[in-house]
């Protein structure tokens, strides 16, 4: 029998130093195997420096296009930023954007371009491509992070396809906004798929977190690890090591939540008992 395979990613490395030193502890101290680099981020530099000393943990690129800074200056990219750099906040204002302004469109390529070369001045070796809040499901991003991945020989990228019975079995919370979410994605993801398996990109079929987005548990992460639906999994955490949770800042609370379960005796457990092979997009394409 195939063993179960699972990727434990890190998102937003490079964000904060917080977040860097979380990623870090976690894939030292626990099961992380991954992490996924904003080459914009205010710690970006830490971050890499960070990589460099531990060689073991995969980095893949973070690409942004909302919530976030540019590579380019703004007086390049127009379309795109504020006078400050800044992508826009609400991630569907900027989808709109890149679909309907042909000046956003060619921005954007330009903006993408130069967060790949900025990955690749690092010297890292990118594992895969993913992006802030899934904006690579977009068409126009898709197509653009396609080319260019395949321009930097990188053959790994994460299709956002989260598993709605999974998160229902766990709490029973069978909303409309599940359910719109996971129709949406779903139908993003099909396409995302054809071209993937095209283009011979390695992706994994289920990837949990969006549907428990802010609201992730050790007991849910548990669930999902004794009931993973297919041979080849993701689950992706925003973990930080936070000084303001004593502040009662509750975004600061589940980030430093979310590092909790990354170095879990009862997850470590749960991944041995069950057999499951802890694996990252740099060897996910020999597994397959």
């Amino acid at each position: 029998m195939n063993r179960a395979r699972v990727i434990l990613n890190g998102d937003d490395f490079g964000a904060s130093e917080e977040v860097n030193h979380a990623i870090v502890a976690a894939f030292r101290r626990g099961v992380l195997s991954s992490c996924s680099l904003i080459v914009t981020g205010d710690a970006a530099p830490h971050a890499v420096k960070l990589a460099r000393e531990n060689p073991g943990l995969a980095v893949g690129l973070h690409l942004v296009t909302v919530l976030g800074k540019s590579v380019l200056p703004p007086k390049e990219i127009p379309a795109l930023v504020d006078r400050n750099g800044c992508f826009p906040s609400d991630p569907a204002i900027a989808g709109l954007r890149y679909f309907f302004c042909p000046a956003a469109r060619k921005q954007l390529k330009r903006e993408l371009s130069a967060q790949f070369e900025q990955f690749r001045a690092t010297g890292l070796r990118a594992s895969h491509v993913d992006s802030h809040l899934h904006m690579h499901v977009h068409p126009v991003v898709f197509d653009a992070a396609v080319e260019l991945a395949g321009k930097h020989g990188i053959r790994g990228m994460r299709l956002p396809e989260d598993d709605l019975w999974t998160a229902v079995r766990f709490d029973g919370g069978l909303s409309a906004a599940r359910m719109l979410t996971t129709l949406v994605f779903r139908l993003l993801c099909r396409r995302m798929k054809r071209v993937l398996r095209r283009e011979g990109f390695a992706f994994a079929p289920r990837v949990f977190g969006h549907l428990m987005s802010g609201g992730m548990t050790e007991e849910y992460v548990l669930h999902v690890l004794r009931h993973l639906p297919v041979a080849t999994n993701e689950i992706y955490f925003h973990p930080a090591l936070c000084h303001s949770v004593e502040r009662g800042d509750a975004t600061a609370a589940q980030l430093a939540k979310e590092f909790e379960i990354l170095i879990s005796p009862r997850v470590k457990e749960a991944i041995r008992t069950g057999g499951i092979d802890v694996i990252n997009y740099s060897n996910l394409k020999a597994c397959l």
